[in-house]
């Protein structure tokens, strides 16, 4: 039964949001729900088992369908490819104690979602509650809705008008009630619910109807060992589980319950613990630190936030007030990508406050519980994003083969053992057993073993893996983005040179480390004070920049907590002075009143600056593009632009300085960042050096020999880039750069892109520039080769994803460097990377790379901070080196679970195909025959092959991505088939010996003449027991067992050995000491059960006596097979030229849009069309079928590698 979308019965929640569901309205029918609840009985409660694991059947089956307004249970829908559901039943809220009149209804006005909620006249609340976020019932647009978050359409004077004085206490309390309380509450979960939900998990369930049958058949041996492993098993998760529950429990726990000062509306202030407070709230912010215990917007006053359990990086962040803008824009919408610089977040520790003429530090709460930044990670943690990987959708399919399998073997079984006239409890338990024997119970345990190796392995090599299931899919990874600055080069700058500018003229240039200081003027008072540094425990923190400009000047910042000011009385101002070191200035020292902090979306950052005692100016530093843009066009040099590409060509970090006097009267709070930062006078460039990390070159060398492409992501100048991208090996010598820049004609519906060969364009410049000593030598590339890079700003990548959306994959296919690109744009260009088909690794040190992070395959943090949640995998050295250890472990860890998925299947199949062999003669192997093949063999086996290490050079090739695959299932066809064979051999050739006899089963041995006989003289399944020597014979002992069960057992350990792959992702098998030593010693016991011939261990076995000759015999079928097995495994399943030349010879091309795509531009002679201007007016030609369906937003491929 399906879904049938209809009126009112279905809606969207989060639209648009990655927490997207869909939701249909049913209503409980109490026929149906009696008819249920005696299914449950009558089924022992199997029925109710089943709804368990498939909710919304129960959902189908107990309720009617009917509009959301009318439900009282909801059926929620993820829209990802799992489309997995979920119940949920909704409760009622009364407001009725809050609201006594009219006059008392929370926000009279309309557009509020409280007063939208309660229902008149009964003042009911209809909610649900979904991954611990509520969401009522909106009474007015008739559907769902999020509470414990501040509307987002208020304007920013709506945001301080309405919430500026605080809300009263019965608005209060009413959100209080509605919302529910600000606690990020995460119990720790009981032992007995972890117990009840480990063990109805399907694997145990089916794990206990197998125990039930083997008690049935007096399997105690076997049934108890099982019983004992899976307890094992349960109890090591749950403890697991548990530990994970305490330590969640522990990271949260301190933020719900803070005491937090608020401001009533008509009643003051008033203290409070933090679960009280609810969206809208004024929360006024005290001197000295303070942990949050909310989200918040700032609506007066300054602070400096350590925001480390965020973004990973302990740089403290200034946090400035929202603007009181008198437009109509929802306030996100009006400060765009900076709406961060006016939010608190939670979680995150207040270190400083700085208060306005206002008086106080007020901010308006935004979000409360988990609806905040913090409430979002945690959530994160507790409801992870399930995996999409073509692994584990063929895992299924291939557990539904063995199970086809287990089909036709039970009907085989109750054929033979019908017609021989076998009673029907006999036949249905032999039946039921082949389902037991043919899928094997211990698949999942044994994947997962392979994969917690690789995770053990990665953690003593410093990588930290909160998401094990990724590292499967870091094996596939053949596309890594980068950041720059912290990640290829090194975190700190070095100051190189300053280049002042005076009346339209750079001066000459003053280089670092000099012998003299730097002269008094306003370059130098722009490096003392356009900063947001601050003394945080003794030590100057801040952006490394910052840092470094600062110590430049020899100055020292003053931290006395207040300083007087004219305009503005006692506020708390961060003041500058020469420090012991400083040349001598003029004054005693700096104020700054107010900062703009710096924003990736402005590319700048603004002070306001008041000399003591002297006049008020305004100082700004950022991307120099941006700076003199916003500079009088005569103070700009007119040779800015060449002697900007001088430097950045060099791979240089170019800074813009400038300034401007601001007229004394008004308050610098109340000047807009538009005012201060117009009509400025341009300063010069501050030049800096960043270095390229050690590491770095080597690392990219290694991916790029691997055929894993390279990509730059960063938020620099486009030309320091391209030049850091050439140092460090990421774009060849003899490659062309084609610069691509796109802009948007006037109101945005026309844009215009053009292609530029950069290397033309340079080699013409340096001609012209007057320091040709400094140039880096001019690199005379082969314009004709076919090799070449696009390189693109943020502002073309945004301009072509909206206007030449048809020329984007194209652009992706060679893009190699994006600069000047905002956090945003590196999560989209992520996702582009992935709708072409590839496996997309970012690497970033987690500051301003949280959101790629998050969205890649395998995001990499080089943050040290254990708080970078974004991020799957973080590295506590903060070196790319990572990077290539973990795709090596990813590989490993993927030819791994192949090998076990392989066994696993070989070994059921063994063991299924010789029980039907023997269950021909009705026959089958005993408890211990088959105790030793599970126990000793298998599960050994299991927890040892994975201990092979990833092989230390990357191979230009990847693991396959998929089970499917002809190569894999070839292997296992061809072992089966080879299984078969020589255990059908073995059964009909031993039936033709001269000393076999189906009576007398030591007829073959003269030597056990000597020994009581026994009286059983039918191999049927029940055994007569000899009464004088009380030796019994429970029916299984005969020559076919016997054979058939030394050829299966010794087959199991030469699949083992064939399976375990070596080169070229995992180490040579040799080197696997453990799991050779285990292969050796279990061979030994096999070869000393076929030889031995020890009476009481042949009776406790269930084997027989054989000839020498025909144990000899059977060693010959078993290394007849192990050399058929491992020629074909080596010289077919494994001879990557071979299927090569079949894909060839078949004219086979790979499915992924890249590979597409590439062969499509490969026949284009006129691309890429080198200096051309397109017009996004102008008829475009698409490129037949690349882009028709997008298979793969997020982990998905149907690549068909080898």
């Amino acid at each position: 039964m399906g879904e049938n979308p209809a009126k009112n019965h279905y809606a969207q929640l989060n639209q648009g949001e990655e927490n997207e569901m869909e939701i249909f309205g049913y209503k409980t029918q109490g026929c149906r729900r009696a008819l249920c609840v005696a299914g449950y009985i009558l089924s022992c409660g199997a029925l109710r088992l089943l709804f368990y694991w498939k909710p919304e059947w129960d959902v189908w089956i107990n309720c009617i369908r009917c509009s959301l307004e009318e439900a009282d249970i909801v059926l929620l829908r993820t829209t990802d490819d799992f489309r997995t559901y979920s119940r949920k039943t909704v409760t009622w809220i009364s407001v009725s104690a809050f609201i006594k009149s009219r006059s008392d209804y929370p926000d009279s006005e309309e557009d509020s979602i409280f007063s939208k909620a309660i229902m008149k006249p009964s003042l009911l609340v209809k909610t649900i509650q979904v991954q611990k976020i509520r969401y009522v019932w909106n009474d007015y647009t008739k559907q769902f809705q999020k509470v414990g978050v501040l509307e987002d359409h208020y304007t920013c004077s709506a945001v301080h008008d309405k919430f500026g004085s605080g809300l009263t206490c019965n608005e209060q309390n009413v959100r209080r009630v509605i919302c529910g309380p600000n606690t990020i509450d995460v119990p720790v979960i009981p032992i007995w619910k972890l117990l009840i939900k480990e063990v109805l998990n399907p694997f145990y369930v089916f794990q206990l109807f197998s125990v039930c049958l083997w008690f049935a058949e007096d399997y105690m041996e076997y049934a108890i060992a099982i019983i004992f492993m899976s307890l094992l098993s349960i109890f090591l998760t749950v403890y697991d589980l548990r530990k994970q529950s305490i330590k969640l429990h522990k990271l949260v726990e301190s933020h719900n319950s803070i005491m937090v000062t608020v401001c009533r509306n008509k009643e003051g202030f008033q203290e409070l613990e933090s679960h009280y407070l609810v969206p809208g709230d004024l929360l006024i912010l005290k001197e000295g630190k303070t942990l949050l215990p909310c989200d918040a917007i700032l609506v007066s006053g300054q602070c400096t936030v350590n925001e480390s359990m965020l973004t990973g990086e302990s740089i403290p962040v200034t946090k400035i007030h929202l603007p009181q803008a008198d437009n109509l824009k929802p306030w996100r919408v009006y400060c765009a990508e900076d709406y961060r610089k006016h939010v608190l977040f939670c979680g995150t520790e207040v270190i400083q406050t700085k208060a306005d003429d206002r008086g106080v530090v007020k901010a308006v709460v935004l979000q409360t519980g988990f609806n905040t930044a913090k409430g979002d990670l945690v959530r994160s943690i507790l409801y992870p994003k399930p995996m999409n990987f073509k692994l584990y959708r063929d895992a299924m399919w291939f557990l539904m083969c063995l199970i086809a399998f287990a089909a036709i073997g039970m009907i085989y079984t109750v054929c033979v053992f019908a017609l021989n006239g076998e009673e029907t409890g006999e036949v249905v338990k032999k039946a039921l057993d082949v389902i037991t024997i043919a899928v094997p119970p211990a698949l999942p345990a044994a994947l997962t073993t392979g994969i917690i190796y690789s995770q053990q392995r990665l953690k003593k090599k410093g990588i930290f893996c909160i998401s094990p299931q990724r590292i499967n899919v870091c094996g596939q990874l053949n596309l890594v983005c980068f950041d720059k600055t912290g990640t290829l080069t090194e975190d700190g700058l070095d100051l190189w040179g300053l280049l002042p500018s005076e009346r339209n003229c750079f001066q000459n240039i003053h280089s670092f480390p000099a012998d003299h200081g730097l002269p008094w003027g306003p370059v130098f008072k722009a490096l003392a004070v356009c900063h947001s540094l601050i003394v945080w425990e003794g030590k100057i923190q801040g952006d490394p920049l910052d840092v470094k400009m600062f110590e430049a000047t020899n100055w020292v910042i003053d931290d006395s907590s207040r300083h007087r000011n004219e305009d503005q009385g006692s506020t708390h101002n961060t003041v500058v002075r020469p420090g012991l070191q400083a040349t001598t200035a003029p004054v005693e020292g700096i104020t700054i009143l107010h900062q703009f902090p710096f924003s990736s979306a402005l590319q700048r950052m603004s002070v306001i600056a008041q000399e003591i005692g002297g006049d008020t100016q305004a100082f700004t530093k950022g991307a120099p593009e941006t700076v003199a843009m916003l500079c009088r066009a005569e103070t700009v040099p007119s040779n800015f632009e060449s002697k900007l590409l001088l430097y950045t060509a060099q791979g240089f970090r170019v800074i813009g300085l400038a300034c401007k006097s601001l007229q004394a009267g008004k308050p610098p709070a109340a000047l807009t960042r538009e005012e201060v930062e117009s009509d400025l006078t341009f300063l010069g460039l501050l030049i800096m050096e960043n270095r390229l990390k050690r590491e770095t070159k080597p690392v990219l060398e290694e991916l790029s020999a691997a055929r894993i492409r390279t990509v730059m992501v960063t938020g620099d100048n486009i030309q320091t880039a391209i030049t850091v991208a050439k140092n460090a090996g990421m774009i060849a010598p003899t490659h062309r750069v084609i610069l691509v820049e796109a802009n948007e004609g006037p109101g945005s519906f026309s844009a215009s892109i053009t292609w530029k060969s950069l290397e033309e364009n340079k080699i013409e410049d340096y001609r012209g520039l007057e320091d040709d000593n400094q140039t880096e030598p001019g690199i005379r590339l082969a314009l004709g080769s076919g090799q070449y890079h696009f390189a693109m700003s943020g502002k073309s990548y945004q301009t072509v994803a909206h206007h030449f959306r048809h020329l984007l994959p194209k652009l992706l296919l060679n893009g190699t460097v994006f600069a000047r690109m905002s956090p945003s744009q590196k999560s989209s260009l992520v996702e582009e990377f992935q709708k072409l088909d590839y496996f997309v690794g970012m690497c970033g040190d987690g500051a301003n790379d949280c959101g790629a992070l998050k969205v890649a395959h395998a995001g990499i943090s080089l943050s040290e901070q254990e708080a970078s949640v974004a991020s799957p995998f973080t590295s506590r050295t903060p070196s790319i080196a990572c990077v290539p250890e973990l795709i090596r472990e990813g590989r490993a860890a993927l030819v791994t679970s192949f090998c076990m998925f392989k066994y696993m299947a070989l070994y059921s199949i063994i063991q299924y195909l010789g029980v039907l062999l023997l269950y021909w003669q009705l026959n089958s192997f005993g408890n211990y025959q088959f105790l030793f093949q599970d126990l000793a063999i298998t599960t050994v086996i299991g927890v040892t092959m994975s201990f092979t290490r990833a092989y230390p050079k990357l191979v230009p090739y990847r693991p396959p991505s998929q089970l499917i695959s002809p190569p894999l299932l070839l292997s296992v066809v061809l072992n089966i088939l080879f299984s078969l064979s020589m255990q059908i051999f073995g059964f009909v050739v031993v039936q033709e010996q001269p000393w076999y006899s189906q009576t007398d089963i030591h007829s073959a041995c003269l030597s056990v003449n000597n020994h009581e006989r026994n009286s059983s003289s039918s191999l049927g399944l029940h055994g007569v027991r000899d009464g004088a020597h009380e030796q019994t014979d429970n029916g299984f002992k005969s020559y076919e067992n016997t054979t058939v069960w030394l050829l299966s057992t010794i087959n199991c350990l030469i699949v083992a050995l064939v399976f375990s792959k070596g080169k070229p992702f995992r180490q040579p098998i040799y080197t696997n000491y453990v799991f050779i030593l285990v292969l050796i010693g279990q061979l030994g016991i096999c070869l000393f059960l076929m030889f031995a011939d020890i009476d009481g261990l042949y009776s406790k076995m269930d084997l027989v006596c054989t000839p020498t000759t025909w144990r000899i015999s059977m060693v010959g079928m078993l290394a007849v097979t192990l050399a058929v097995s491992f020629l074909v495994e080596e010289a077919v399943i494994e001879n990557r030229p071979l299927w090569l030349l079949l894909k060839k010879t078949f004219q086979y091309h790979s499915k992924s849009h890249y590979k597409r795509l590439q062969h499509l531009l490969e026949q284009d002679p006129a691309w890429p069309p080198l200096n051309e201007t397109f017009f996004s007016d102008s008829v475009a030609v698409t490129v037949e079928g690349n882009m028709r369906g997008h298979s793969n937003p997020t982990f998905d491929s149907n690549e068909d590698s080898l």
